[in-house]
């Protein structure tokens, strides 16, 4: 089959790879219908996650069941499923505590309670690494998936594609920004980041009760489209000092909730790389950093942005002295997502308004160039096999 294939930094290749099959009774076989490309699959292809073998990339997609193993009964051929960027069995004792991304059992190899930056791992992720399960990712004609049972969910054929892609993903993320903030209804919520997850979680903010939601980011198109598909109010980042205006924007107080969406590959100057070199860091924290800058006192900070590195002169003065509540993670996607598929079934959210580039799986190569450089406006590819 065709598969889009990271080689070594810099270099996703489409070709030829070995056809999926079963390996165990609750894995099944989807013809990849549709698959995006997700700003943590720059995190490989930038190097910030350390990829030594060759590996099919992605971990949004969706597509028709082909084929089932012997213990699949949720599921059967035709089936058309979205699946959750985790790998969890159902069973284990996270996965029954509805954290499913920590399951115990889908990381055989690398998964332990350390957390440590190359042991200790969590869950397994389609297409990420091998420290995550290293299995092969849905940017490509087929994938295997395993743990049938507990993970795809069925979509209702009268919804495109588009329509539901994002429930893979992106959406659950962003309603995990805001769902563990544990809104009352009212609160200012300033969301770092209007790339794909920014904006679906200030889609969650409003749906969440949310009575200000403010978008910052450092690139004008994607606040225009902020604006446009979300109505929020916006703060260009490269323009003013994004937390005084925030300062500026509450009385001076801040906001009640900050959502660092954006992770450790933020835009950084030439001296804090030349820091990060020196301190052995991948990227840096200065998006967090400003987050705990302008939340107000007491109030939450929730980090769905991806981070995989130490940090030097990490600011725990400024948590402590402001006793600031922090919530950070993968998003528990097979927690939320019957809820979030509900939600856009009956038209209270609609996701695919962010889509902006959609290519053959051919073109993937030239895709993940123009979404890592943010040309042609670029917000969110989806790629068709």
């Amino acid at each position: 089959m065709k598969a889009a294939v990271f080689h070594k930094i810099g270099d996703i290749r489409v070709e030829n790879v070995e056809d999926p099959r079963i390996e165990q009774s609750e894995d099944i076989i989807v013809k990849v219908t549709s698959t995006a490309i997700c700003g943590s699959d720059l995190h490989i292809y930038d190097g910030f996650f350390p990829q030594l073998k060759d590996q099919v990339m992605g971990h949004e997609f969706m597509g028709i069941v082909e084929e089932t193993g012997s213990g699949v009964s949720k599921l059967k051929r035709g089936d058309r499923v979205v699946v959750p960027f985790p790998i969890a069995c159902g069973h284990c004792y996270f996965c029954n505590q509805q954290l499913p991304v920590h399951c115990e059992n889908s990381n055989t190899e690398h998964y332990g309670p350390q957390g440590d930056m190359t042991s200790g791992k969590g869950g397994g992720l389609f297409g990420y690494t091998d420290l995550y399960g290293a299995y092969a990712g849905g940017q490509a004609e087929y994938a295997r998936v395993p743990f049938a049972n507990f993970g795809p969910r069925v979509v209702p054929e009268s919804m495109t594609d588009e329509q539901v892609l994002f429930l893979t993903d992106i959406f659950p993320t962003g309603w995990s920004a805001i769902d563990w903030a544990q809104l009352k209804g009212g609160e200012t919520v300033a969301i770092f980041g209007s790339g794909p997850v920014g904006l679906m979680a200030q889609k969650a903010a409003w749906l969440q009760g949310a009575g200000r939601v403010i978008a910052v980011d450092p690139l004008a198109y994607r606040l225009d489209m902020a604006r446009n598909v979300n109505h929020v109010e916006t703060i260009n980042s490269s323009e003013v000092d994004a937390v005084q205006a925030i300062y500026d924007m509450t009385q001076g107080r801040g906001a009640d909730v900050c959502v660092d969406a954006v992770g450790m590959e933020a835009d950084r100057s030439f001296l804090e790389k030349v820091k990060a070199t020196v301190n052995f860091e991948k990227g840096t924290p200065k998006v967090m950093e400003d987050c705990f800058k302008a939340v107000r006192r007491g109030g939450t900070v929730t980090i769905v942005g991806v981070y995989g590195s130490t940090y030097d002169n990490f600011p725990v003065h400024r948590i402590f002295d402001k006793g600031i509540t922090i919530r950070t993670g993968q998003a528990p996607v097979h927690r939320y997502i019957d809820h979030l598929i509900s939600l856009v079934v009956s038209g209270q959210v609609t996701l695919n308004d962010i889509i902006t580039h959609k290519l053959p799986l051919s073109a993937a190569s030239d895709a993940y160039d123009i979404f890592k450089k943010k040309e042609d406006n670029c917000v969110k590819v989806v790629l068709k096999p």
